[in-house]
């Protein structure tokens, strides 16, 4: 009887329901909003009269949340214990008791009855609609159930076939598979062996190679090295000779101090432009000799600020010495350093 019936039928009937149950339910809470509001009315004081339609109306909510809760709850299959069964009695019957109350304290027995009509009606269906949409929430269910029974045996007797097929295609197509193997086993050893001399002749050639180019960048690298050192040399003999002029500068200085000194009725020196006390002395230098201060000109000191190393003497070492500022010196310094940072680059580019 289920399987002859599908599941909009069964649908279209729990449709059915849950309108009638909610006419009920809406016509039940209507009549007993009208029918308890005058009681409640007579039972409360004259200055609060107009609250006697909330107490029908909060009876009436609950009512209403039983009905539904429940049927969310019976089509998802599952229960929510004795709670909600107590819940839909104790607002069943205070419904029943509210709108039997005005008859009953007047003793109306036909006002009882009539009365008693909605609430009981409005009991009775919420237990009805429950059970009957749990029956079939259960026919749904063992339909579906047996929907997929069927739908799994079809498609496994499918899938049977469809194997059957498919381990045939396999088999026919291995013996395509391995007679094309061997084909082409046949065909990859000739072109192996192919390649094979190919690549001898080509590692042949690229040994000629190699070694050709080896021989020529040995070459080039002895080339690059000559070149340098000879460069070197001629650095170092530059070196050595502003050296040299720079000593023979300072030792030419130091004679015409000596002969100034030497000479009768000659004042001492007395530097340009400078302070009574310069700042540019030292204790120990080229202008400390006999307490004398001589400026060096410009291109005697850059010779004598090169002839040093670097570190060999501190820059207020050679600002003493050559009667220049600190800050001049430092520039010099700084000019040498660049020029031989240019000329270590340049090595580099040639080798």
């Amino acid at each position: 009887m289920l399987e002859s019936l599908s599941p909009a039928q069964i649908q279209s009937a729990e449709r059915t329901l849950a309108t009638g149950t909610w006419a009920i339910t809406g016509g039940a809470v209507l009549y007993s909003v009208l029918t308890v509001t005058p009681l409640v009315e007579r039972v409360t004081p004259a200055e609060w009269q107009w609250t006697a339609p909330i107490l029908p109306l909060v009876v009436d909510a609950a009512v209403v949340i039983v009905v539904r809760l429940d049927a969310v709850v019976a089509r998802l299959g599952g229960s929510g214990g004795p709670w909600p069964a107590v819940l839909r009695w104790m607002t069943g019957l205070m419904t029943l008791l509210l709108n039997i109350g005005d008859s009953a304290l007047k003793q109306d027995l036909v006002g009882v009855a009539v009365h008693a009509v909605a609430p009981l009606l409005l009991i009775v269906t919420a237990e009805a609609g429950l059970a009957y949409r749990r029956a079939i929430g259960r026919a749904l269910e063992h339909i579906e159930r047996s929907r997929a029974e069927e739908q799994a045996a079809r498609e496994q007797q499918a899938r049977a076939v469809r194997e059957r097929e498919q381990r045939a295609r396999e088999h026919a197509e291995q013996a395509a598979r391995e007679l094309a193997e061997r084909v082409e086993r046949e065909r990859f050893e000739r072109e192996q062996n192919q390649r094979r001399e190919e690549r001898e002749h080509a590692a042949q050639m690229e040994r000629e190679r190699l070694a050709s180019e080896a021989d020529m960048r040995r070459e080039q690298r002895e080339h690059d090295d000559r070149v340098r050192r000879e460069q070197q040399e001629r650095e170092d003999a530059r070196r050595r000779e502003q050296q040299e002029q720079a000593e023979r500068s300072r030792r030419e200085q130091t004679a015409a101090h000596e002969r100034q000194r030497t000479l009768p009725g000659m004042p001492a020196p007395h530097p340009v432009n400078t302070p009574a006390r310069p700042v540019n002395t030292a204790v120990s230098g080229v202008n400390n000799a006999a307490g004398v201060f001589m400026k060096m000109s410009e291109s005697e000191a850059r010779a004598y600020v090169s002839s040093f190393r670097e570190g060999e003497r501190t820059v207020r070492q050679l600002a003493d010495d050559t009667g220049w500022s600190v800050g001049w010196v430092s520039a010099r310094l700084q000019e040498q350093r660049s020029q031989a940072t240019a000329v270590d680059g340049a090595l580099e580019a040639v080798g």
